[in-house]
Order: C-alpha cells, then structure tokens, then sequence
C-alpha cells in the first residue's frame, strides 16, 4: 500500500503495513500563519516570519510586536496589544480571514497535491491559546481568566471567529487534514487547570473541530508538554492524532493505554537523545517506542519536539523507523 493508504490505516487502527514517520501531504498556510512582518495599510512586509536577522524587530498581522533576540530560535513576543484586555478590547482591529492579502497562493499550492498518494493540509497557527497569551502577554492572561473572565471569553470568541473564517477558505479548497495546536502543559503539569480549560476553551475548540468534523477532515492537535489531564477531551472533541507525546513529561505507556484504539500518537522519541547520540541509544529508543505505543497501528514515529538535529543523528532515527516498523512487530 502506498504512504497515504498506509496512514488511513494507521488512523484508524486497522492494520498499517508499517509504521510511518510522518504524514505524506502538501500543507496549506495563509500568510500571516508564521508571524510574518505585517502592516494594515502596507500588506506583508516578506514571507520570512522568524527567519530574520537576531535583533529584527517586527509587528504580526494580529498587532503583536516580536523581538528575535538569539540565532537559531524563534523571536519573543513583547510587544501585546490587548495588554489591558478589559480597555483595548472594544476597540481592537481583528485581522480579517476574507482579506485576499492572507488567501494569496494556496489555491496554486493546493493544486500541485496528488491525492491518490497524499493529503491536502492546512495549519492554523497558534489556534486558541498561544494566540490569545501572544496579544495579552501570557502572566496578564492569567490573571485575567479569574479577574476578567468575560472578556477573556470575548478575546477567545474572536481569534475562534478567524479561526473559521480561515477554516472555511482551507475547506473550499477541499483539505482533507487540519493541524491544529497549543502548547497546554508545562513539564509536569498542565498551565492551568482542566475546570479552567473546560470552562473556557474546549467551547471555543468545539466550534472549530465541530466544522471540520462535519465535512470528513481529519484533526491533528499539536500540544508540548503534560496532557494527560486531558486526553480524554481532546479525543470527545475529535482529535484523530495527537503530536509530540513529550516523552519526558508524559508517561508514555499510561498515555498508550488511555488512547489505544480512539487517538493516533505522533511523536514520543525524546528529542533530547537524539539531539545528543550515540546513534546506537537512538536505535534502542526508536525500537523502544514502536514496541511500545504502535500495537495493531495508531502510531507515527518521530521525535517528541522539532529541533535541528545533527544530520547524522536525524538519519539514525529514520533508518530505525524503517528497520523496526513493518508489521507484525517483533
């Protein structure tokens, strides 16, 4: 079967060939997704996000104003504009998702996709969360979900607007997998507390997911650290595959066990290993990892964080996804 058949397949739990490592497709991004320089009156300022010199200042289509202060990571947001949430909200200007300025491209790009071997994509960005703390300032929003909470539901209900603006555009293009994400937990603990991520954002994530689900697309949700806590919403709200699986924040055979059979897992192999060698303990972790989380399918293999990994490191990783993943497992 070929590299799409093999992911249906793996999704579903029903007896992959082998087991992937990544999802084969062409992925759809509006302009402005990536934290590109943006002016209302000027249009986008490049297409380089945070691909800028370290010291580059620059505002994003959303106001908030980003420093890049170190080479090889991405910039800081510093600059919120909802920093006083309850005054400058009533008057803040929404970043509209029918402006052709976003749109320019991805009817091009979504044309070069061959079906018959992979999936059209599309990503949100920062989808709710991160989005909301990058224009109020992260500590400000906390405090503001137990001083503020109607505005914060006023904050959440406008970034989900967009949210389907955007959605709706990706679906007339006919995208058969949305990636969607935030970044919930800390290493041992969710940022906040499941009542308060029930009370506040799962409304706002149902609107999205529930659009989606209603035209056949698959979810993928990106979320670093501890999840735990909430797995089972994430999997009610339909979630079909969950990425990084931190390894060294979740406890990988707990989170297995609580998702066999209703959510894929991406990811789980500990970055920080690969990142430093050998290459035999990365083989020994891959091989670790598929026996462990990819039983009758439900499992892409791969690192639990994106970072630029030594080449050679990277290729050990792939080679033992290859030699250890066909099924049956042994």
């Amino acid at each position: 079967m070929n590299p799409r058949e093999n992911i249906l397949r793996t999704i579903n739990f029903n007896h992959p060939a082998r087991v992937p490592g990544n999802i084969p497709g062409v992925w759809l991004a509006y302009r402005g997704c990536g934290h590109e320089a943006f002016d209302p009156n000027k249009g986008f300022l490049d297409d380089r996000g945070h691909q800028v010199p370290t010291g580059t200042r620059w505002n994003d289509l959303w106001g908030t104003g980003w420093h890049k202060e170190s080479d090889g990571w991405m910039g800081y947001p510093e600059q919120c504009p909802l920093r006083d949430l309850t005054a400058a909200l009533p008057s803040y200007r929404w970043p509209d998702p029918n402006d052709e300025r976003l749109l320019a491209n991805l009817a091009t790009k979504a044309q070069t996709c061959d079906r018959s071997k992979e999936f059209l994509c599309c990503n949100s960005g920062n989808t709710l969360w991160e989005r909301a703390y990058m224009l109020v300032g992260m500590e400000n929003l906390m405090c503001a979900l137990l001083t503020e909470p109607q505005a914060v539901r006023d904050l959440l209900h406008g970034i989900m607007d967009f949210q389907l603006g955007m959605a709706r555009h990706y679906l007339d293009l006919g995208v058969e997998l949305a990636a969607l994400g935030d970044d919930l937990g800390s290493q041992d603990r969710l940022l906040f507390s499941r009542d308060v991520f029930l009370a506040f954002f799962v409304p706002e994530y149902r609107r999205l997911f529930d659009l989606y689900r209603s035209r056949g697309v698959r979810i993928t949700f990106h979320s670093c650290g501890h999840i735990e806590p909430i797995l089972d919403v994430l999997m009610d709200l339909g979630v079909d595959v969950l990425n990084p699986i931190q390894a060294s924040a979740n406890d990988l055979s707990r989170v297995r066990a609580m998702t066999q059979g209703r959510m894929t897992l991406w990811g789980g192999v500990s970055s920080s290993l690969i990142m430093a060698g050998a290459v035999e303990a990365i083989r020994a972790e891959v091989r670790r990892c598929i026996r462990l989380l990819a039983r009758d399918g439900g499992y892409i293999c791969g690192p639990d964080q994106g970072l630029p990994f030594p080449l050679a490191h990277k290729a050990a990783m792939d080679a033992a996804i290859e030699k250890y993943g066909v099924y049956p497992l042994g």
